[in-house]
């Protein structure tokens, strides 16, 4: 089988665990994916099936699209609500900050949550090498966002840049790949071969 499959990853759970579960369900061998999604961020995750895979550069180079909110007052090591806190957070952001071209490391500290685990727990994942981001905008509403941005950036670090915690994560779109498109997880869990393969998008389709 080839081509895209477009999910719809709740919060929560690892973008591993949505490949393993496809794989082992539909008994699939070459499955991929076209970018990574923290556990905490729920949202659009695309599952690359078969030959669909040497596409993948392609669509983890496209821009992205997310909304979510921040917890203003608060700072953490991750960058989100579930880290050690590192101090106190400011109480106003000024998008000004990471507006345009943006040198981003990502943070040293990230918070995972292992399978069967109810709780978040922080592991040091090292010091990262530094890169450069683009963020075309950001658009507040209170503590809620839409962001506009390219492949890479880290939301957690903007997060840190901006002085506080994010406390909510969607990715709605991956270039031009929308997440009304998608498929909540929970659903493909309870389909069958044939209704599976209908929501599996064909390379022409998806590359055209």
């Amino acid at each position: 089988m080839n081509g895209f499959l477009l999910v719809d990853k709740p919060a929560g759970i690892a973008f591993s665990s949505v490949i393993k579960a496809v794989k082992r369900k539909f008994g699939l061998d070459k499955v991929g994916h076209g970018g990574s999604l923290d556990t905490m961020a729920s949202g659009l995750f695309i599952v690359l099936l078969g030959d669909a895979n040497k596409f993948a550069a392609d669509v983890m180079g496209a821009d992205r699209a997310f909304e979510g909110s921040f917890k203003l007052g608060l700072n953490t090591n991750t960058g989100d609500i579930h880290g050690e806190i590192s101090g106190p957070g400011a109480e106003t952001i000024d998008p000004a900050k990471v507006k345009g071209d943006i040198f981003q490391r990502e943070p040293r500290y990230c918070s995972i949550r292992k399978e069967g685990k109810a709780d978040y727990e922080v592991v040091d994942t090292g010091e990262h090498p530094e890169f450069m981001a683009h963020v075309y905008r950001l658009e507040l509403d209170g503590n809620a966002f839409r962001l506009k941005c390219t492949a890479r950036t880290i939301v957690r670090a903007l997060a840190q840049e901006l002085g506080v915690a994010l406390a909510s994560l969607r990715r709605t779109a991956i270039g031009k790949f929308k997440i009304e498109a998608a498929v909540p997880f929970a659903r493909l869990l309870e389909m069958g071969a044939e209704e599976f393969a209908k929501c599996v998008m064909p390379l022409a389709e998806a590359l055209r």
